[in-house]
């Protein structure tokens, strides 16, 4: 069923839990992800149970999707949402947004995972309570670069080039966060709710990027706890030089125009 996600029953929209009780949805775009997978949605199942999680495949050659759907077909907090071909990480999440955000939907925090386990799902429960409960953040950073944090197979290059795109953007947008291109993040939903999500430009990683300057300027409260980042261990890595190209001219992009919320937006 392509661009709509296998009907399922959701929890109603005026049954949002509030306080310390989150339910959070966990986002993972796919594309040639049949390797990680089931693995993935059984590793979220131990380290969160109460999370439901929906894979946003772009129509993966491998047969990622069929798989999805299988997983689905055997949970109900499962899901999947099929996209014609493939668009690019941000489009991805957005549409990812659009669906945890669409009523009777009952989601309280939204959750980016990559799928191929350089996102350690055993971090779901410090990103998820660091939004939950009094004095809460709005939106929580899995980041490798505050203390505690870290990486693991990388190499010199690597390192410096994350390092150095994290402090590049940091600088241009006078951003707090040192992780600016981390990916495992955390997001209350009215974080979301606030956003003029049909106005984020990035398709590739400076979505990272985009989204932290947004929900920045909007005054929200952006909070890092660490994560170790591994390197993948099975199947190819999307970053290509386009998409580092696209990152670098967007920073300067997002300076110069001015974030708005949809309240902002002339009717």
């Amino acid at each position: 069923m392509s661009g709509s996600a296998q009907p399922k029953s959701q929890p109603a929209h005026d049954e949002i839990p509030t306080g310390d009780s989150p339910t959070p949805l966990i986002l993972i775009p796919t594309y040639n992800e049949r390797e990680n997978i089931e693995a993935l949605s059984q590793a979220i199942a131990r380290a969160r149970p109460d999370a439901h999680a929906l894979i946003i495949d772009d129509n993966s050659p491998d047969g990622t999707g069929a798989l999805a759907d299988s997983i689905a077909a055997s949970r109900e907090d499962r899901f999947v949402l099929h996209r014609p071909g493939k668009q690019g990480l941000g489009r991805a999440y957005l549409a990812g947004f659009a669906w945890a955000l669409a009523e009777p939907r009952g989601y309280t925090h939204i959750v980016q995972m990559d799928a191929d386990f350089s996102h350690d799902p055993r971090y779901l429960d410090a990103l998820i309570e660091r939004c939950a409960g009094p004095g809460a953040a709005d939106v929580a950073i899995g980041s490798r670069w505050v203390p505690g944090g870290g990486v693991e197979n990388w190499g010199l290059h690597r390192r410096l080039l994350s390092r150095g795109g994290s402090l590049y953007a940091r600088t241009i947008l006078g951003l707090k966060v040192r992780d600016v291109t981390a990916g495992f993040v955390c997001y209350r939903r009215e974080v979301l709710e606030r956003l003029a999500l049909e106005e984020v430009e990035a398709n590739g990683y400076g979505f990272q990027i985009e989204m932290k300057h947004r929900c920045a300027r909007l005054g929200f409260d952006l909070q890092e706890t660490p994560i170790v980042f591994p390197d993948r261990a099975r199947g190819d890595s999307k970053m290509s030089p386009a998409i580092m190209l696209e990152a670098i001219g967007l920073v300067w992009k997002l300076r110069r125009k001015p974030v708005r919320s949809p309240a902002d937006q002339p009717t």
